[in-house]
């Protein structure tokens, strides 16, 4: 009993990853390595724009917790896109390609690339990012024109980040 724990425990990383299918469009380049998945829970917030003679929806910015496996609030996602760990160090990224696996329900799954790192910590070393397994977060349907411009919605979304560091 004891033999097989300690195999199944070596073995958990492998699992908990192989749950994650990523696809191959945003797989991080060759020559990084995972360092780190957590869960996100939050809002997409957009406002409502005029451009080009047209009411719509866009995204200003995330504003979302981020979960370690356990539930226990590891950092936060927020405007730039900027990524803040738990020990202060921070990340900024710029996409780099989407991939809409189901776009009527859900917002895009993403390859970012760090374009900054601020602070020492785990975020130190990050290079790319995965924005996977979304749910939610697409855009307000309806409620954009012109007595609404300006105005923001928050839209609830949760997903997985997977974030690499260099070999």
């Amino acid at each position: 009993m004891v033999k097989n724990l300690a195999l199944f425990l070596v073995f958990l990383p492998s699992l908990v990853c192989a749950q994650f299918v990523i696809p191959e469009d945003i797989i991080p380049p060759v020559g990084n390595k995972l360092l780190l998945t957590v869960n996100a829970k939050g809002d997409q917030i957009y406002q409502c724009n005029l451009q080009q003679g047209a009411y719509s929806w866009h995204l200003q910015a995330p504003d979302a917790m981020l979960f370690d496996m356990h539930g226990q609030v590891v950092g936060k996602h927020f405007g730039g896109p900027i990524w803040e760990y738990k020990d202060g160090s921070q990340i900024v990224g710029e996409v780099l390609k989407k991939v809409d696996v189901d776009p009527k329900t859900s917002i895009s799954w993403l390859l970012v690339k760090v374009l900054s790192n601020k602070d020492i910590g785990l975020f130190s070393d990050v290079s790319f990012i995965n924005r996977i397994n979304t749910h939610g977060g697409l855009p307000p349907l309806a409620g954009c024109d012109s007595n609404h411009l300006g105005t923001e919605k928050r839209v609830h979304y949760t997903a997985n980040y997977i974030f690499y560091s260099k070999d």
